[in-house]
């Protein structure tokens, strides 16, 4: 650790557990790692969940370099990178212990950053931690501290929504989508600019309208016609372009954005009934939040009753689609079967790990409660014949070190945008109730 010019970065335990590979991302700055950071790890490193594997993986990494942590110097990364180093602890600082009586894991890394930022200067030190409120502390402390952003999307008005409305088409122009099979060359509709594989489009011209999908096998742009899927109809143009993806056989990877009552689970859960006879099943997932809740076996009751709260929303949308059939007819009878013959599985995200899906349709509900890597893990898990929708709002997050551009969600969105097997849209429109439209816009 020797260029002036080189920053040195401290790593909190949350990034590590976030990205096992984050000590590599550094470019050329220097990395310091805490010894109570390696000591929070030996917690995590035992168990399934994707924290543990984050949490051994990175522990193999550090154990591969052949330098010396352990020394001033440090170990170097490679060509072109810095160095990381592991920090012992020192003496507490007294600023650190006028301002925090209690001695806590957070507190001690917050004052080897401080000792660190001493010795090092005129070199600026910088705490990289997910964690908001020791990001506050150490500023509070006069030291500079940032988010890990490696995998983060640059700007949440940026995202890809998979939907765009072009005003003023002509008249004849939208004539032509409801001709000829309702397929139109991309090159004889230059009102299209740049689509995507799979974006979708509201034509317009006054009273006239036309919704369209861009298939890039066929540099075309089609037409998207209103269906119906397990007695649910699309009730906006939205709603239309998310059941044509669902429908697509020759789309593998779906994500469904929105707020509340725009209608995700339900048109994901709808079009999987519509298609059961294409998949072997159709499992429900959703992450217990956080998904490595520790929490979980504390919870009276077998492992159905303490999932059961969890799992509740994926019910509620069941239950819809059984009532919008009829109680008594064959379709809502058949979910009940289905459910019984295990051909329909509700299930937490934890219990899918190690499995290899073939010709499952899986739905991943509350997906923005899951980290990029976690979305990684479960999308390799898919086989032949798979389908993956990963619904949610990236809005609505309850796992503590996520945030709208962070949450795998965002960064799936970001990343597939624009592959011919993947398809997205963001719902905007609610369709539950009045009430709940209107709670959301005034409250």
């Amino acid at each position: 650790m020797q260029d002036a010019a080189a920053k040195i970065f401290v790593l909190d335990t949350n990034v590590i557990l976030h990205d096992n590979g984050c000590i590599h991302n550094f470019e050329e700055h220097d990395v310091a790692i805490p010894l109570t950071v390696l000591e929070e790890l030996d917690q995590f490193k035992r168990g399934n969940e994707d924290i543990n594997f984050q949490a051994r993986e990175f522990l193999r990494r550090l154990d591969a370099l052949t330098g010396d942590v352990l020394s001033a110097e440090g170990c170097a990364l490679g060509p072109g990178m810095g160095s990381v180093r592991v920090i012992l602890g020192g003496d507490r600082s007294d600023v650190l212990q006028d301002a925090f009586l209690q001695d806590t894991p957070d507190h001690r890394i917050l004052n080897t950053t401080l000792l660190l930022a001493q010795q090092m200067r005129p070199r600026s030190v910088i705490l990289v931690s997910k964690d908001t409120n020791l990001r506050m502390k150490a500023k509070s402390l006069g030291l500079r501290a940032q988010d890990y952003t490696s995998d983060k999307v640059e700007s949440f008005d940026k995202l890809y929504t998979g939907k765009r409305t072009i005003e003023g088409i002509d008249s004849a122009s939208i004539d032509r989508f409801y001709a000829d099979g309702g397929c139109v060359a991309a090159a004889d509709a230059p009102f299209v600019e740049h689509p995507k594989a799979n974006e979708n489009f509201i034509l317009r011209n006054g009273s006239k309208s036309a919704l369209a999908t861009f298939r890039s096998a066929d540099r075309a742009l089609v037409r998207v016609e209103k269906t119906t899927c397990y007695g649910i109809s699309p009730r906006n143009a939205e709603q239309s372009f998310a059941l044509k993806a669902l429908m697509d056989d020759d789309i593998k990877l779906v994500t469904l954005a929105g707020t509340a009552g725009t209608g995700k689970t339900l048109l994901a859960l709808a079009a999987a009934l519509e298609s059961r006879q294409k998949y072997r099943q159709i499992l429900l997932a959703r992450p217990v939040v956080p998904l490595s809740n520790r929490d979980l076996g504390f919870l009276p009751g077998d492992v159905s009753e303490k999932l059961d709260p969890y799992m509740q929303p994926l019910y509620d949308n069941l239950t819809v689609i059984r009532h919008q059939c009829g109680d008594n007819t064959q379709a809502a009878q058949r979910i009940v079967e289905m459910r019984e013959s295990e051909k329909l599985m509700v299930t937490p995200l934890a219990y899918i790990r190690g499995r290899s899906l073939q010709r499952i349709f899986f739905i991943v509900d509350e997906a923005q409660n899951l980290t990029p890597h976690e979305v990684k893990t479960i999308i390799t898990r898919a086989g032949e014949g798979t389908k993956i929708v990963f619904t949610g709002d990236v809005c609505q997050i309850d796992q503590p070190y996520l945030d709208a551009l962070s949450n795998g969600l965002s960064y799936l969105i970001h990343r597939m945008m624009g592959q011919p097997i993947y398809a997205h849209i963001t719902l905007e429109k609610g369709e539950r109730s009045a009430l709940a439209d209107l709670a959301s816009e005034l409250l």
